[in-house]
């Protein structure tokens, strides 16, 4: 998957915009298989995770999965894969449409673009 999606989060958007991010993450990759495997190309999960949790403190799922990921790394293991089903349940850039991630982007749920673009620009500063 390269830079596109990694554990809990997304690659810098350097040569696309959130449209095509959007495009990528939701529309193609959210309608793959849910047990699609996910094999991103850097280890960034618990970073990612922990700005996932800004963004949704309450996702138990979120939660569960920093819990596994703290523990797979002091172990000295990897966190990848994943699969298109947990991504689902935990990466804020693929819940773009959820009220509680355009919520924290303060950007309308209605515009889903607009909330991953708001969202990158979160993360970049994070």
């Amino acid at each position: 998957s390269g830079d596109t999606p990694f554990v809990a989060g997304c690659g810098r958007f350097f040569e696309g915009t959130g449209k095509d991010m959007y495009r990528a993450l939701v529309q193609v990759c959210g309608s793959l298989p849910p047990n699609t495997r996910v094999f991103c190309g850097h280890e960034y999960t618990v970073k990612s995770l922990q700005f996932a949790l800004s963004v949704e403190p309450n996702n138990a799922a979120l939660k569960q999965k920093m819990t596994w990921a703290q523990q797979r790394r002091h172990e000295n293991l990897p966190t990848v894969p994943s699969t298109i089903a947990e991504e689902l349940s935990y990466n804020p850039f693929m819940r773009v449409t959820q009220p509680s991630v355009a919520l924290a982007t303060g950007v309308s749920q209605s515009d889903p673009v607009a909330v991953m673009t708001k969202l990158r620009q979160m993360k970049d500063v994070f």
